[in-house]
């Protein structure tokens, strides 16, 4: 069998990739030719060679500026309620990353039902879906069109366009950008040597930037702190907070601290599998077996049941995944009654009022102009 590429060590580059040697030297050459495209791109759009299409309201877009997992998923559900709750009509706008529909858009809820499936819409689209009650979620290749369509049929008064930090088809009125400042120390290498997207100075297109999974006495790397502090850029933090455990048929719930003492069969398929295993932890589970697969893997059945047999085989009391993964496996009705779901939720701390003023006032600026 061949050895898969363990990209995470080689993009954290932690020293133990020595066997690694001709790939980083490959990647890297890689790295200047994809660098080359992302620059001349981004020249294009900022000397307005390349347009950016407005739509008929404002538009946050929540992205950031690596590959991996810093938490845009919870952002777009928090910033949804956010919004419903100050009384604006938000939708989410989604490429629909890993879903199967070539539809030019697809209403994936209306905000009242469930219109289509993981396999079709993407497994992230159908968990805020799931999550946000009232507010459409739609996806599409070219998001100007679900935005649209958003707007028309919906009547949307404002968008979250998610994972759109380099989607800049779309203007957007406020750019917020996620970062998960432990994942960023001194290793600034760009695709595919690294885990950077674009190079750190694009973080001055953003309005406002979130710390994800911030902790007391996280470093953030000097040069990212160099360049906030020159652009006089807002910085809010960020936790991701536990909240219950779910049956993946929605049959029970209770709390995440129900899992303390507890022994636990895990398992994940998402970008941060570390993520999951420390919030495991954080609640003082018990962890016997925590399985790792790629970033939206899709479980054949053979798969569901080497879970379950190891899962009975461990003598494990709860069988938990993360609700993305939980999206995946929605064809498994059987294997989602045994199995337990843990739900987080992102919270910004210390000063949650402070990050809401910023979002609604500068909206409400954006409608005055639209009047205006």
């Amino acid at each position: 069998m061949t050895k898969m590429i363990d990209w995470q060590r080689i993009w954290d580059d932690d020293g133990n990739t020595s066997g690694y040697g001709p790939v980083k030297i490959i990647a890297r050459i890689l790295s200047f030719f994809y660098l080359g495209v992302i620059n001349f791109r981004n020249w294009l759009y900022d000397h307005k060679i390349f347009k950016e299409d407005r739509l008929a309201c404002p538009v946050i877009s929540v992205g950031n500026i690596t590959v991996g997992g810093t938490g845009k998923t919870p952002c777009v559900i928090m910033l949804a309620r956010m919004l419903q709750k100050n009384g604006f009509k938000p939708a989410v706008i989604s490429r629909g990353y890993g879903g199967s529909s070539v539809s030019r858009y697809n209403v994936v809820s209306d905000g009242d039902k469930i219109l289509l499936d993981s396999a079709t819409a993407g497994d992230e689209p159908l968990l805020m879906a799931h999550a946000l009650k009232g507010i459409p979620v739609i996806t599409g290749a070219k998001r100007i069109i679900p935005g649209r369509a958003a707007i028309d049929k919906f009547g949307a008064n404002v968008l979250i366009c998610d994972d759109a930090m380099q989607h800049r088809q779309i203007f957007r009125d406020i750019n917020l950008i996620l970062m998960d400042g432990k994942s960023l120390q001194g290793k600034n290498y760009i695709l595919p040597r690294g885990r950077f997207r674009e190079p750190l100075q694009e973080i001055r297109r953003a309005d406002a930037i979130l710390m994800t999974r911030f902790e007391e006495g996280t470093k953030t790397d000097e040069k990212i702190r160099m360049l906030i502090a020159a652009e006089k850029i807002p910085v809010f933090r960020s936790i991701h907070q536990p909240q219950d455990i779910i049956r993946g048929d929605y049959s029970e719930s209770q709390p995440a601290s129900g899992l303390k003492g507890k022994k636990v069969f895990a398992f994940c398929g998402i970008a941060n599998p570390d993520s999951f295993e420390k919030t495991l932890l954080a609640v003082q589970a018990s962890l016997l077996s925590f399985k790792i697969f790629a970033d939206h893997h899709r479980f054949g059945e053979k798969e569901v049941e080497e879970l379950k047999a190891g899962f009975i085989k461990s003598g494990a009391d709860y069988l938990v995944t993360t609700e993305k993964d939980a999206m995946r496996l929605q064809g498994y009705p059987e294997f989602l009654k045994e199995l337990f779901v843990l739900r987080v939720e992102m919270e910004i701390k210390p000063d949650a009022r402070s990050f809401e003023d910023f979002i609604i006032k500068n909206l409400k600026l954006c409608q005055g102009k639209e009047k205006g």
